[in-house]
């Protein structure tokens, strides 16, 4: 469990990459995050690897659902490691006019709510 006390206030260092169009359109091929992930998979911190590291998913980039919508969650540190791949992401949404949605933590729900 986090410790209210000790988590971070800084934001989200991700967001999500909806495999919804701006006009709301579910976007093909179905497997197209999957596709994504795995064409960065390479992309990891150093030290990493493993012996069946060409087996995973990049921590960077992967595929994940959100609301039964496929998605994939991006995080920023890929632009530190390789920016071109980070623009790569960038202009796949854009060129595709998926939806980009930034990622935000919640509080744990075992967490106590102070609110007044």
């Amino acid at each position: 469990m986090a410790d209210p006390d000790k988590t971070s206030a800084a934001p989200a260092n991700e967001f999500f990459i909806q495999g919804i169009t701006s006009d709301g359109r579910t976007f093909r091929p179905s497997d197209w995050s999957e596709r994504l992930c795995g064409v960065l998979s390479h992309f990891r911190p150093e030290g990493s690897g493993g012996r069946n590291a060409h087996l995973k998913y990049s921590p960077y980039v992967r595929p994940t659902l959100l609301n039964g919508v496929k998605s994939v969650l991006v995080n920023e540190q890929l632009r530190e490691i390789e920016p071109l791949a980070y623009q790569f992401v960038i202009d796949f949404a854009r060129d595709n006019d998926l939806q980009v949605v930034e990622a935000c933590l919640l509080p744990d729900a075992d967490s106590k709510d102070t609110r007044p």
